[in-house]
């Protein structure tokens, strides 16, 4: 049974999955923190000044003045902003991923198909052949 997971694991297609998914969690961190640190502080800055991750309903009887606030009182909270900023991760990671995988058909797609070889020259008894059926032909 060992044998045959180690068979199994070893085939390309397994490790080519392997490294796509180590590439692409690799690839959602990088794209978190372009929406988090880069897309998202303009966003709010053009929405008068709002920061996305800290947009909570706090749906205790308490008030807290921030997110942080009522995390570390144990306040249940609906975090939407946290959710907004997931939601603007996806759609730019799907985004790429569709841009990047249309240009990877382009690419496949331009190669022109290879030109059809020429037929095999006939082979020595393949001649001897065609010289007896010529020789036939010439009795007639």
């Amino acid at each position: 049974m060992l044998k045959e997971f180690k068979e199994f694991a070893m085939k390309g297609n397994v490790l080519d999955m392997a490294i796509g998914v180590i590439i692409g969690g690799a690839f959602g961190k990088i794209v978190s923190s372009l929406v988090s640190d880069v897309l998202m502080p303009p966003l709010g800055l053009l929405m008068g000044k709002v920061d996305f991750s800290s947009l909570f309903i706090n749906l205790s009887d308490t008030s807290h003045p921030s997110l942080v606030a009522a995390k570390a009182a144990g306040a249940p909270t609906l975090n939407y902003g946290v959710f907004l900023q997931s939601v603007f991760d996806f759609l730019i990671i799907a985004f790429v991923i569709f841009i990047l995988v249309k240009q990877v058909n382009r690419f496949k797609n331009a190669a022109p198909p290879p030109p059809p070889s020429a037929p095999p020259a006939p082979t020595n008894e393949e001649k001897l052949l065609m010289e007896i059926r010529d020789l036939l032909k010439g009795r007639q």
